[in-house]
């Protein structure tokens, strides 16, 4: 089984790290700091280095609290720094917007991946038909139903049957169950720790908790840059429960984490 995007593919026998690159002045993370495309790309580079096998370029903050930038804004902030990187990395990259006229423009200039924090609505399906690019769909926001491990797996099984009706197959589908999006502590501890219960056959998974507020809550809360640790315990409980590729934002580690959790899923399998 594989995940391909536009000529890009990854084998889901291993867990793939995908090193998050903000292009925001507001980011919790590295605010204003890539804002600079030859920058931008230098942390892309290292990203590469340390093992990522994505980039995922975001223009726009989806923090607690966040004010939304419209479609031109963003893509002012993600066009020059997305060709800045797809000139020097090797690596797949991956554009994070809700935007269909982003989404667009990004393809049009080369980028791999579309990660849609919206759920992936016909519009950007729309938007993506034809191209072969990869897809991270994700669980938006919960319904409070009582049964978030059944409501994400509905809406996941729904979603699939829809990007087919646009081209898209399941082999360029990755879905993400949204932890930290409208949902309670106690739901995101669920999605992390019962991966198996939400994956569709065929598609790849991912999992983003990189410093998010789950990471924090059962450790005191600590500051959003000392989450490091905690976030290695739930990307590995997700990867050991079937999670195919990490969203995270200290790459080394986490991609050394990755390969000791896929050590150990060889013996455990």
């Amino acid at each position: 089984m594989e995940f391909t995007a536009r000529g890009k593919v990854f084998p889901l026998d291993k867990t793939y790290v995908m090193g998050i690159l903000n292009v925001t002045p507001d980011s919790f993370s590295d605010g204003g700091r890539y804002l600079d495309p030859e920058r931008a790309l230098e942390r892309a580079l290292e990203m590469e280095e340390q093992g990522a096998g994505i980039i995922d370029i975001g223009g726009q903050s989806t923090r607690p609290g966040y004010e939304a930038v419209d479609a031109m804004e963003e893509w002012g902030r993600i066009g020059p720094v997305l060709k800045a990187v797809l000139r020097g990395a090797k690596a797949a990259v991956s554009v994070d917007t809700f935007y269909p006229q982003v989404a667009q423009r990004a393809l049009e200039a080369g980028a791999h991946i579309i990660n849609d924090v919206s759920g992936f609505g016909d519009d950007m399906l729309r938007a993506v038909w034809g191209s072969g690019c990869g897809c991270v769909i994700m669980h938006p926001r919960g319904a409070g139903s009582g049964d978030i491990l059944g409501e994400v797996r509905a809406f996941f099984e729904e979603r699939l049957e829809r990007a087919e009706r646009f081209g898209v197959g399941p082999g360029q589908i990755c879905f993400d169950p949204g932890v930290g999006f409208g949902k309670t502590y106690e739901d995101n501890l669920r999605l992390i720790a019962h991966v198996g219960r939400t994956k569709i056959p065929g598609c790849a998974y991912l999992m983003a908790a990189s410093r998010k507020r789950v990471t924090g809550e059962p450790c005191g809360n600590p500051p959003f840059e000392e989450r490091l640790a905690a976030t290695i315990a739930a990307h590995t409980a997700a990867a050991l429960g079937g999670a195919d590729l990490l969203r995270a934002h200290d790459v080394r580690e986490a991609v050394q984490a990755a390969r000791m959790t896929d050590a150990l899923k060889g013996v455990i399998n």
